[in-house]
């Protein structure tokens, strides 16, 4: 059931759904999230492990493997798209079946059972905890720093000034709301926990699998494409949406100069790799007026100061005022539908 099934919903049942959202996200504010062994999220990554483990060529055990750049690796890539496929469907009919049982509880004990099984889709608590204690260990010293940033981003970090490990900081809060809050929450409007449980699951397997190349020891070029691909189809829009809310929230302080266009969002998206990511760490530059850059790939907001410890907080306090704008806009619009096909 979703936004778009609520058009033949009761309306009991659209307001569900809506309470599901605020209820999700007020579990995720007071618990975080739930411990590894019984985190669906998890569940996806020991699946993700396991079957990726049997599509991507082991560079060291097969001399054979060809390396990344070389001819196309077909039987790679059709293995790694029958293995997303057969996980998304299996997350698919849970979620799907979950959702069922829950409608068919009482009102308050269906938003509940929902709102729970929506929060581990959810990590805006996490996310901002982790951010908070890169500038914490920043604080004591630069090496404490780039050891805490190891834990949240992918990228070499032995090397950053304290701008870039805060810079760092800053790019994956902004990059991750829209995977850990955002994306979630619009394709649970959409397609209900089928769409949020989907979102996930693509979101992990881009995380697992998306590489262009070799990454611990195993040749992704093409077992992983077909979840890179699938991951940017499933972001490009909620990514978006992050950029255009956060301008929003911006624009909220006020009149003034400096405040952010849609012009130069668009151009200074267009300066990453990626189709998306661009967005909301873009919104995040021009928001914060600050340089964001990953070294030999992308500078955003070159025109902007280096940030500072403030600017950290004032990410966060933007992000926060987006997740509650969220909430209010994804239960609202449920609702909305929902009264718009009663008789």
């Amino acid at each position: 059931m979703s936004l778009l099934a609520s058009l033949s919903l009761p309306w009991p049942a659209a307001v569900v759904l809506a309470s599901a959202v605020v209820l999700a996200m007020c579990i995720d504010h007071a618990f975080g999230e739930l411990p590894a062994r019984g985190h669906p999220v998890v569940w996806m990554g020991h699946y993700l492990g396991w079957a990726g483990r049997r599509v991507a060529p082991d560079m060291a055990a097969d001399s054979a493997a060809a390396a990344p750049g070389d001819q196309a690796d077909y039987r790679s890539f059709w293995l790694g798209a029958l293995a997303w496929s057969a996980g998304a469907a299996l997350v698919l009919i849970v979620a799907g079946g979950l959702q069922e049982y829950a409608l068919q509880l009482p009102g308050v004990l269906a938003a509940l059972l929902l709102g729970f099984l929506l929060k581990p889709m959810l990590a805006w608590r996490m996310l901002r905890t982790e951010v908070q204690a890169v500038e914490l260990a920043l604080a004591r010293s630069l090496a404490a720093g780039r050891e805490r940033l190891s834990w949240l981003v992918s990228r070499d970090v032995t090397t950053l000034s304290e701008s870039g490990v805060r810079e760092s900081a800053i790019e994956s809060l902004a990059e991750n709301f829209n995977d850990s809050v955002v994306a979630p929450i619009f394709w649970f409007v959409l397609l209900g926990l089928s769409g949020a449980v989907l979102y996930r699951f693509a979101n992990t397997a881009d995380a697992m699998w998306g590489y262009p190349g070799v990454y611990k020891g195993r040749n992704w070029q093409w077992a992983g494409k077909w979840a890179a691909r699938a991951d940017d189809v499933l972001s490009w829009v909620p990514a978006r949406i992050t950029a255009l809310l956060l301008l929003a929230v911006c624009r909220l302080r006020g009149p003034g100069g400096g405040l952010p266009t849609l012009h130069a969002l668009q151009l200074e998206a267009g300066r990453t790799p990626s189709p998306n990511s661009g967005w909301p760490m873009a919104a995040m530059a021009l928001s914060l007026q600050v340089c964001l850059k990953k070294p030999q790939v992308y500078t955003l907001n070159a025109a902007g100061r280096e940030p500072i410890p403030q600017d950290t907080e004032r990410a966060i306090i933007y992000a926060s005022n987006m997740a509650l704008a969220l909430v209010f806009i994804a239960s609202e619009a449920i609702i909305l539908v929902a009264n718009v096909s009663l008789p």
